[in-house]
């Protein structure tokens, strides 16, 4: 019986300690820098870095200015929130004519946090019919507008 006991508190000690260890997670994809230096800056076009490296996580807002490959790892401790240990980000920049300009590489100590607005545009047209908005400017016309 003494046997079984000491058992069974192995086990639950072995359990609880197993608990506690970490566990990590890996998101996103980062070329490696032997990748990286098969494109050529002023030379490689986004047609050689999709075949070199593949389409990126996210693009720039701006007409494909710029294209973000993301990588991030996260440890995790039993019941705690997943706390970010890391990332890279690969930024690769292209000029007017879709060439590459630059090339650079962020680190988790760069980031910066960005702190978002809840601000909501107001819209002033409670009390206004759909069919008053629609036909509202109708006949509201400025006669320059018609000879510049």
């Amino acid at each position: 019986m003494a046997a079984a006991l000491r058992r069974g508190i192995a086990l639950g000690l072995v359990l609880a300690l197993a608990a506690c260890t970490a566990v990590y997670r890996n998101h996103g994809y980062v070329p490696t820098d032997q990748d990286l230096a098969q494109l050529d800056v002023g030379v490689s076009t986004q047609e050689d870095v999709t075949q070199t490296i593949g389409r990126p996580t996210s693009m720039g807002v701006l007409d494909d200015s710029g294209w973000y490959y993301v990588q991030s790892r996260f440890r995790n401790y039993g019941w705690r929130a997943p706390e970010e240990i890391d990332r890279e980000v690969v930024a690769v920049s292209f000029n007017s004519g879709g060439t590459v300009s630059n090339i650079e590489r962020y680190g988790l100590e760069d980031g910066r946090v960005v702190r978002l607005s809840r601000r909501v545009t107001e819209a002033n047209v409670q009390g206004v019919g759909f069919l008053r908005q629609l036909f509202g400017n109708l006949g509201n016309f400025n006669a320059a507008d018609f000879f510049e």
